[in-house]
């Protein structure tokens, strides 16, 4: 399949800040971060090659189901397409790989701002519970399991604003698995807003995006300096 490097300007990222080894974004909702090998269409990973031609055999590329090498220039981390927020890019490929082994070690500490449908209870929680796939058509979902279990996903979470039938929280992710927070709230019976594939037939409430934003990302830098990034909430959130 041939690509180019190309992005779609009404999805443009924003930078939040750049030095000379790694580059903060804020990645709108709608841009998926690379190819996923099946289609066509910009990407994040399209719009950094553009920027920054240099970034061209950094980190490592994907090998799709279909057996293509996908590349993923400078790219730690990913958010869904769906997902707006703060992300992370490795300018260098010493950087890229501090970067991988704090990640790998869950030294990197996420926030995200998160709308779920219902009123939630408690003002604060953990989930904790396997991510696995199956069904037809496949999908993941949740399995119920404790800390000592080397599978278990963890999510911690606490009570930001109830609005309106929803509730408004603020979530923290300890691993990092794939649709981690969409999952662990469908799990727990309050589904992310707008959400078409884990909120299947509840309302969407008029918003147009699945209502997750990742907000900010705290790490060390290699001499010790703990630095911290966030990515404004969008009006949609009622900021």
């Amino acid at each position: 399949m041939k690509r180019r490097n190309c992005y779609n300007p009404r999805v443009e990222p924003r930078i939040i800040t750049e030095n000379e080894w790694l580059i903060v974004l804020d990645k709108p909702a709608g841009l998926i971060v690379h190819s996923d090998g099946r289609t066509v269409e910009p990407s994040l990973a399209d719009w950094l090659l553009t920027k920054w031609p240099a970034l061209t055999g950094v980190g490592e590329a994907w090998l799709s189901p279909q057996g293509e090498s996908i590349p993923r220039p400078g790219i730690v981390h990913r958010l869904d397409r769906t997902t707006s927020g703060v992300m992370i890019v490795a300018k260098t490929q010493e950087a890229w790989e501090y970067l991988r082994g704090e990640f790998k070690a869950r030294r990197v500490e996420k926030i995200y701002r998160t709308l779920v449908h219902g009123f939630m209870e408690q003002q604060s929680g953990r989930i904790v519970a396997e991510i696995d796939k199956g069904g037809t058509p496949k999908r993941w979902f949740a399995k119920d399991t404790d800390e000592s279990d080397v599978r278990a996903a963890i999510t911690d979470w606490k009570i930001l604003e109830r609005r309106d039938g929803l509730t408004y929280i603020e979530a923290m992710p300890r691993t990092g698995r794939t649709h981690q927070l969409r999952v662990h709230f469908a799990h727990i019976g309050h589904s992310i807003v707008g959400d078409h594939i884990y909120a299947e037939g509840k309302p969407d409430f008029g918003f147009k995006r699945v209502m997750l934003h990742a907000y900010s990302i705290s790490f060390a830098l290699p001499d010790g300096e703990k630095v911290s990034y966030t990515a404004p909430l969008s009006r949609e959130f009622g900021a």
